[in-house]
């Protein structure tokens, strides 16, 4: 019963958090998190507001880190447990855009959390033994 009434509360909690929630926002938000898992192809390109030239490009199903304003963290995914990590500097002339290549559906009235396991329970080695009796 409590597992029951504790999934009721969730529920309602999510659903009111919706409630301020435009479609666009929702709509944004999973596209983001389905980035954020590398299921979006995306291309990114540097590029220098002076010279308007290309810097670097890159391609694939790439996740960014934009945490900080002097530099852009890009992962992308290679391959079945294969990532790269690029770091690139970010200057008063260099700049960035993104472009989400492909198409991907996502559902306006679905809402996405994503747990990461990894991050709630440490990687762990578990060694027991057998006690004689």
């Amino acid at each position: 019963m409590k597992k029951k009434f504790k999934a009721f509360i969730l529920t309602a909690a999510v659903v009111g958090i919706l409630g301020g929630c435009s479609e666009a926002d929702t709509v944004s938000e999973n596209l983001s998190k389905s980035a954020d898992s590398f299921k979006v192809q995306r291309r990114v390109v540097f590029f220098n507001g002076i010279t308007d030239k290309y810097l670097l490009t890159v391609e694939g199903r790439c996740a960014l880190n934009t945490e900080s304003s002097k530099k852009l963290t890009v992962t992308c995914k290679i391959g079945k447990d294969q990532y790269k990590k690029h770091y690139l500097g970010l200057s008063d002339n260099v700049s960035y855009f993104v472009e989400q290549t492909d198409a991907k559906y996502e559902n306006a009235y679905h809402y996405k959390v994503l747990f990461r396991p990894e991050t709630i329970i440490p990687d762990v080695d578990l060694q027991t033994s057998k006690q004689e009796q």
